[in-house]
């Protein structure tokens, strides 16, 4: 007789669960779901798999008396969607709770049942609903997330939502007969797992686990043994098998033998016989069955033993872990027996990881290898967090190598990134899987500032908590540092024809050489400039493209015909455009400022994490360089600056020196030893026109930097030099330009450039900035000009002081 709701509650709880990082399938996350005791007497609670997570959680199981205790994982299955928690029972003190006894055997169809769980958040919740099937397919739930396999689920209509998951399948008994793992949005068809191999597993648990005592501290979820073939497969009925062309003699045989199946065989009064079986669908790349098993292969036996039941192949599985096994199949109505390997499942799912500046990295696992068809124990992005996520690299992604070594596991990974000192910026290479053909680069700036080193955390599983280290991987016998550990990795092999060696460049410049005094060269670049140009690495295709300009410019040059006289008198004036003097007067001081803040100092207020504008350099020396931005682009001075040059491509970090606390402008410092030398000479301050300051009606240029480091220009015409500026407050509070009045012109270039105002010589009149408000809840961005007469007293304060270096 199915017994009251009350009883029903005590054998369960709710269980809150905060996923404190993104792990293989999982993001971290927080949710609610439902758990059922299954011994009273040490505390375990089965639950899901994606409930447990195989990644690092929070939780706490919430009981019916509302008492909330703290719990532990303690084992989660590699495939099936089961896992274990812990909790201490002597630390409830208010309630007795009782164990749900578990009957895998008495599902059958047209057994009616109750769902009992935590349905739609709600805090008991009982639904009823008839099992109506023994055998569906496992449900699949995404590419993206966790995805059960290689099993049959059983069926009813119970309409089971989120928040159910965990919740026990009960018969009229009281006993668990299935788990409750998934359902689908648009009907009442909800999922259940079987529990035989649950009752396997928790039987192991429990010899490890004295009755009186502790959980041995030896404890690993390795001591349940889990076999697998790295290959799914799938039930088909012998009308579909006969299509693959399985043989009417092994159909024959196959028929006598006594099925295996969920539940009591023998619930409807006869014995049950095959009606199908298991079918390759599919293999993982690189495993030991690539290439051997094809999709469409008929499964007969496995060690000899006719194999037609999810539960067979397993048994057999899990107990050659380890070992070969022979495999009998037939493949187009021909007969094939291979030996295979059985992978242990544990050794493919992973239990540890590297945390990199608030990122997850870690190999992976054959859940998601299986998702994407890619090879396992590959370094897989989980998040990016902020240092990946700076360089553009993606969540879910692979990569492949890293300061040009080739890292095809996490630990060569973790190697090379330990060598690399703070600031140091290196290619990297990766795979996404929508487009895993096609190899992408990124530049990884590595930061130590922030977050520290990187973190390495491996699981606990007897404790079911999660160690760190910052001393992984240890170093190899014989090497004293990570540098010297790196030097025994494998270099990434030279591409499109390289022989590996350093190509260096030879000519550096396109113009004949002639005589140079004073440290300079012909063409006014300075000689260190040419010597250390002498020594960057060109490939070999780059050096012959060089070479083939400079001689079609020489031959070109020699050979150039004179324009005709109708074509100069049709070609236009343009009396508006900036001389070649001029825009390289302002090319040598604009500057493309990046702006990243990372999430542990992020401030109130700020309603970005990145930002980016143009900048203008308004002092160099060979000590201190400084930069002039707006604040809408310098928000804070938390965040890591990088300036790009207009002058030389060449970009190096900046460090915030100055935040006006009303007015809208910024000053950035730079060091001007870390440009090159060509770079350095090139670079110069722009000249600031004070007074007079700017009239209505009066004409100026509005010159920025586009993110090809090209000029913008264009000429505009003031509409008001003196519009009081009103910003209102916004829902956080944060800065807002105040006693300010700025320019506004007729002509611009959008609502987000920003730039500078300058006259017909270059000198700069403005500060083109960039502004910020809170409209009906939304950001608005607009730009207007802050003259020069405001920030410049500031640039010249900030110069005088005793020590201005960086």
């Amino acid at each position: 007789m199915l017994q009251t709701p009350r009883q029903f509650w005590v054998l369960g709880c709710a269980c809150r669960i905060t996923q404190t990082r993104a792990f293989d399938t999982e993001p971290a996350s927080s949710s609610y779901a439902t758990g059922f005791i299954v011994d009273k007497t040490r505390g375990i609670i089965c639950t899901n798999r994606h409930v447990v997570t195989p990644g690092p959680i929070v939780a706490e199981a919430i009981f019916l008396n509302r008492e909330e205790l703290p719990v532990y994982p303690v084992y989660y299955d590699p495939v099936h969607d089961f896992g274990f928690l812990r909790f201490d029972p002597s630390k409830l003190q208010f309630m007795q709770v009782q164990e749900v006894p578990l009957a895998p055997e008495a599902a059958a169809v047209g057994v009616e049942i109750r769902v009992v769980g935590n349905d739609s958040g709600e805090k008991v919740s009982i639904l009823a609903g008839t099992l109506a099937r023994l055998d569906r397919d496992a449900p699949h739930y995404g590419r993206k997330g966790y995805n059960d396999f290689n099993t049959f689920y059983l069926q009813a209509a119970s309409g089971t939502k989120g928040g159910s998951s965990g919740s026990p399948v009960i018969d009229s008994q009281g006993r668990a007969i299935g788990l409750n793992a998934g359902g689908r949005t648009k009907a009442q068809s909800a999922y259940y797992l079987p529990l035989e191999r649950v009752v396997r597993a928790l039987q192991v648990l429990q010899e490890h686990w004295p009755l009186d005592g502790p959980l041995s501290s030896s404890w690993s979820a390795r001591h349940v043994s889990r076999g697998d073939l790295q290959s799914t497969f799938v039930f088909k009925g012998f009308d579909e098998v006969r299509r693959l062309g399985l043989r009417q003699e092994t159909e024959a045989v196959v028929r006598q033998v006594k099925a295996c199946s969920h539940g009591a065989p023998g619930a409807t009064g006869a014995d049950l016989h095959t009606v199908g079986l298991l079918v390759v669908e599919g293999t993982v790349p690189g495993s030991p069955a690539d290439g051997v098993l094809e999709p469409g292969d008929v499964l007969i036996r496995l060690q000899g033993q006719v194999v037609s039941h999810f539960l067979a192949l397993e048994e057999l599985l899990d107990a050659a872990v380890g070992q070969t096994v022979e495999l009998q199949l037939e493949r187009g109505g021909k007969p094939l027996t291979v030996q295979l390997p059985v992978t242990d499942l544990h050794s493919v799912t992973p239990n540890s990881m590297l945390e990199i500046a608030g990122g997850s990295v870690h190999a992976l696992s054959y859940q998601q290898a299986r998702n994407n068809r890619a090879v396992v124990g590959q370094v897989y992005i989980a998040e990016p967090g902020y240092m990946l996520g700076r360089a553009g690299v993606p969540k879910h992604a692979i990569v492949t190598s890293l300061d040009g070594v080739p890292t095809p596991d996490l630990t060569t990974f973790a190697v090379v990134l330990k060598s690399l000192k703070h600031g140091a910026r290196v290619p990297l290479e990766y795979i996404t899987f929508g487009e895993r053909h096609r190899r992408k680069s990124a530049i990884l700036q590595v930061d130590r500032q922030w977050y520290g080193v990187p973190l390495y955390w491996i699981r606990d599983d007897a404790a079911g908590l999660w160690h760190p280290s910052t001393d992984w991987p240890p170093l190899p016998p014989g090497t004293k540092d990570a540098a010297a550990a790196r030097q025994l990795l494998q270099p990434k092999p030279a591409t499109n024809g390289s022989n590996g060696t350093d190509h260096q460049i030879t000519d550096v410049s396109n113009e004949a050489a002639v005589p140079a005094s004073n440290g300079a060269t012909g063409n006014g670049v300075p000689a260190d400039a040419v010597a250390e140009a002498a020594t960057l690495v060109v490939h070999p295709v780059v050096a012959a493209a060089r070479k083939r300009l400079a001689e079609q410019k020489a031959s070109g040059a020699a050979a150039a015909s004179p324009v005709p006289a109708a074509a100069t008198a049709a070609a236009p004036s343009n009396a508006d455009a900036m001389s070649e003097d001029v825009e390289r007067k302002l090319l040598n001081c604009l500057v493309l400022v990046d702006v990243d803040i990372p999430l542990v100092a992020l401030s109130d207020g700020v309603h970005a994490r990145s930002f980016a504008g143009n900048g203008l350099v308004v002092y160099h020396s060979e000590d201190l360089g400084l930069v002039l931005i707006d604040r809408n682009t310098i928000t804070i001075g938390t965040c890591d600056v990088n300036l790009s040059f207009g002058a030389h491509p060449a970009e190096i970090p900046g460090v915030v020196r100055f935040l006006h606390p009303l007015h809208n402008f910024a000053l950035v410092a730079y060091d001007p030893a870390a440009l090159p030398a060509e770079a350095r000479a090139k670079i110069c301050a722009a000249e600031l026109l004070t007074h007079p300051p700017l009239a209505r009606g009066e004409r100026c240029r509005l010159v920025g930097l586009t993110q090809a480091l090209r000029i913008m220009q264009r000429s505009s015409t003031v509409t008001s030099a003196t519009v009081a500026l009103t910003i209102p407050s916004a829902e956080v509070p944060r800065f807002r330009a105040v006693h300010e009045e700025v320019v506004k012109l007729d002509q611009d270039f959008g609502a987000t450039f920003s730039g500078l105002l300058t006259d017909d010589e270059g000198r700069v009149r403005a500060l083109w900035g960039s502004y910020a408000e809170q409209v009906e809840r939304e950001e608005r961005e607009w730009c207007a000009g802050l003259p020069a007469h405001v920030f410049a007293p500031w640039v010249d304060r900030l110069v005088a002081q005793p020590s201005p270096g960086i």
